[in-house]
């Protein structure tokens, strides 16, 4: 076995996958390091009975045919090429407001999406298209800057993005409210900020612009055998490359002297040198648990870590129903399902488990995948996002008692929302919490979100800050406590970015 590499991986999620592969690609000596036997993360499945299930939400947007998008499709297609088959999903969303009496279905395409809202609020198609034409602006304002890293043209980037200027320090209620969106309007548009975890008044509006843009522009797939095949996909080819990768090998020391990683130890005692560290834990981890000696964590890394808020958890309930969709009514993939779209109670409620006034985001997945599951059943799972600490006071004897109340409330609120019954066709049933997100990953605290992205702390800051955030020479992190937010294509990108950030260290350039 070696015992120097060029670059050590530590963690296969997507991005700690997509950060060994780039550093193969780019002729260096890697080296993955999982603590699990199994890549991926959260990018896994798992079977009970006769059900493979999805842990995750990973639905990605697919802007291949959008003229200077890219997207993380076409690099993991088109570049990386992996060979993974995906699937289209039939539309953007459902979202059922209960108490507004809201219940709209949106589709793909700007055009599409404009017109539909206009059915459900007349008059407002000309501020819907102003306002979804200004997401794309900032949409492709990101994508320059990330074609643009090594030559970026400051004063040019300014005369041309000028938009992307003025909204970068404002939230997403400031804009709203700047370009008249209509209440009604924004009801319907924005279910997504759940999967950013920060209300409208706090969120970043450069992060939700790219976010929605993406995501209702041209439509969103999905891997045909879970998001596992994302993670084998990276796996196939770290091998091809000749990359080593070790599995129940967990990191229990990053290894540091004078301010310059030099090596790792593992839970076996052993200690593999190197001088490039690629985390895809989370710096909180790493700064509070990792670095050796303690003497070397330095003191600004952790007024960082403290002053970031640390984003929610989630608690998934996963169904595996011995009836088709068709039988229970089901047409659509995604569901949102509130009582309102007010973001700032919902986020508020989040904080115990106590609250009725809950958000679900949840979706059939035969209705994109219709093979997923035996013929005759049909797989639905329902995510609601929760505040880690929310389970601080549960007694161990009360844990799945609790589990159990609010996983039947979510399907409660499914049942009533969409006039399905799920309960009498349940045959496996699944739940899970922080507590088990804690236990499968290592997530700091359980925590599935990384850091809460508000304006002072969103894609843009973290970008500008990265270098005078270069707390330890050779250390870079990815995933989704990243410079680029959570979620799947985040923390794939953000393993490409800290692959060529290591390539330019180990080359002398940073």
């Amino acid at each position: 076995m070696q015992n120097k590499f060029d670059i050590i991986v530590m963690g296969s999620g997507l991005g700690g996958l997509c950060a060994a592969f780039e550093g193969l690609r780019a002729g260096y000596k890697v080296l993955l390091l999982e603590q699990h036997n199994l890549p991926g993360g959260y990018a896994t499945s798992f079977v009970r009975g006769r059900f493979e299930f999805e842990p995750s939400l990973h639905e990605m947007p697919d802007l291949r045919n959008v003229e200077s998008a890219p997207s993380v499709v076409s690099y993991l297609l088109d570049d990386a090429k992996l060979k993974v088959d995906l699937l289209p999903i039939p539309e953007a969303y459902r979202v059922i407001l209960t108490d507004k009496k809201i219940d709209v279905s949106i589709p793909f395409g700007l055009d599409r999406v404009v017109e539909t809202i206009e059915q459900a609020v007349p008059g407002s198609s000309e501020v819907t298209r102003n306002y979804l034409n200004l997401c794309r602006e900032v949409q492709q304002a990101f994508q320059y800057l990330n074609e643009h890293q090594d030559d970026l043209n400051y004063k040019e980037f300014l005369k041309e993005q000028g938009n992307f200027v003025r909204t970068g320090a404002a939230t997403q209620t400031e804009v709203a409210k700047a370009m008249n969106l209509p209440k009604e309007v924004q009801d319907i548009l924005y279910p997504y900020w759940c999967y950013l975890g920060v209300p409208a008044e706090r969120m970043s509006f450069s992060l939700w612009a790219a976010l929605l843009d993406s995501y209702i522009t041209k439509g969103a797939v999905i891997p045909r055998m879970r998001s596992h095949e994302f993670a084998c996909a990276f796996l196939d080819k770290i091998y091809q490359l000749g990359g080593v990768v070790r599995f129940n090998a967990e990191v229990t020391e990053i290894q540091v002297a004078k301010g310059t990683v030099t090596g790792v130890k593992l839970n076996s005692g052993e200690i593999i040198k190197t001088s490039q560290v690629i985390s895809n834990t989370s710096p909180s981890n790493v700064f509070t648990r990792l670095i050796f000696p303690k003497k070397e964590v330095p003191k600004a890394a952790l007024k960082n870590i403290n002053g970031r808020k640390l984003g929610m958890s989630l608690m998934v309930v996963y169904l595996g129903l011995n009836m088709t969709k068709e039988e229970l009514g089901l047409e659509e993939y995604s569901y949102f399902i509130a009582p309102h779209m007010d973001t700032e109670r919902l986020y508020e409620n989040i904080s115990t488990l106590e609250s009725h006034q809950i958000m679900q985001a949840s979706i059939c997945q035969n209705a994109a995948n219709p093979d997923c599951s035996p013929p005759g059943t049909c797989i639905v799972s329902i995510t609601a996002g929760y505040q880690a600490e929310a389970w601080d006071n549960i007694a161990a004897e009360d844990y799945f008692d609790t589990k159990q109340r609010l996983a039947e409330r979510l399907i409660i609120q499914f049942e009533e929302a969409t006039g399905t019954n799920l309960r009498p066709y349940i045959e496996e049933i699944e739940i899970a919490s922080p507590q088990t997100y804690a236990r499968y990953t290592g997530a700091f605290n359980g925590v599935v979100y990384g850091y809460e992205p508000e304006p002072w702390d969103g894609i843009v800051p973290r970008a500008l800050s990265m270098e005078k955030e270069n707390y330890i020479k050779g250390l870079q992190f990815a995933g989704g406590f990243s410079y680029r937010a959570h979620g799947y294509g985040s923390s794939i990108m953000s393993g490409r970015a800290a692959a060529h950030r290591a390539k330019k260290y180990l080359e002398g350039r940073l």
